[in-house]
C-alpha cells in the first residue's frame, strides 16, 4: 500500500470519527434540550401548585377573619345585655331598699284616717278629753315614725292643683281663692320620699 492510499484510509477514518462525535453532541444537546423543557414544565407545574397554596391559605385566612369578626360582635352584644342586666339590677336593689317600707305604711294609711276623724270629735267632759289627748299622742308618734321612714304628708289646702300629687274629686267657685287653688282636702295624700303612695283627695277652685 502507497503513502497516498494511506493518507485516504486516514482522512476517511477521521472523517468517521468527526461525524461519530457530531452525532454525539447532537445527541446531547437534544437531550438537554429535552431536559430543560421538562425542568420548565415542572417548574410551571410547581408555580402553580404554589399559586394554589397560597389562594387557598388567602381564603381560609379571610374564612378566620369573618368568624373571629362575628365571634367578637357576639361577645360584644352579650356584654352590653349584662351591663343592662346588672345595671337593671342595681336599681331595683336601691328602689326595694329605698321604698322597703311602703307596704308596711301604706296598710298604715287607713288607721292613720281614722285618727284623724276621730280628733276631730267635739268633746265635752274631761274624761272624753283625756281620752283624746291619749289618741293625739299616738298620732303624733304614728305620724313621726312615718317622717323618719321618709314618708310625710302632701300638702294641699292653699296649693296650686297638681295632679301628680292632688286627686280632684269636687270643683268649686270661691272668690276668697284664685284659679285652680285647692280650697279643701277631704283625705290626706302621702309620698315616700320622692315617690307618692297615695294622692290627696280635694276640691279645687275653678
Amino acid at each position: 500500500m502507497n503513502d497516498q492510499t494511506k493518507e485516504t484510509s486516514t482522512l476517511d477514518q477521521l472523517k468517521d470519527q468527526t461525524n461519530s462525535v457530531a452525532e454525539e453532541t447532537e445527541s446531547v444537546e437534544s437531550l438537554q434540550e429535552e431536559s430543560t423543557k421538562e425542568a420548565e414544565d415542572v417548574g410551571q407545574v410547581e408555580t402553580t401548585q404554589n399559586e394554589e397554596a397560597v389562594d387557598e391559605t388567602a381564603l381560609r385566612i379571610s374564612e378566620l377573619e369573618k368568624k373571629v369578626e362575628e365571634a367578637e360582635n357576639r361577645y360584644l352584644r352579650l356584654y352590653a345585655d349584662f351591663e343592662n342586666f346588672r345595671r337593671r339590677s342595681q336599681l331595683e336593689r336601691e328602689a326595694s331598699e329605698k321604698y322597703r317600707s311602703q307596704s308596711l305604711i301604706t296598710n298604715l294609711l287607713p288607721a292613720i284616717d281614722n285618727f284623724e276623724r276621730a280628733m276631730q270629735i267635739e268633746l265635752k267632759d274631761e274624761q272624753s278629753k283625756a281620752l283624746l289627748n291619749g289618741v293625739q299622742m299616738v298620732y303624733r308618734n304614728i305620724v313621726d315614725v312615718l317622717k323618719q321612714e321618709g314618708a310625710e304628708q302632701i300638702e294641699a289646702v292653699g296649693q296650686e292643683f297638681d295632679p301628680n300629687f292632688h286627686q280632684a274629686i269636687m270643683q268649686t267657685n270661691e272668690p276668697d281663692f284664685a284659679s285652680n287653688i285647692v280650697v279643701e282636702e277631704f283625705q290626706k295624700g302621702y309620698k315616700l320620699k320622692d315617690r307618692v303612695i297615695r294622692p290627696s283627695m280635694v276640691k279645687v277652685n275653678q
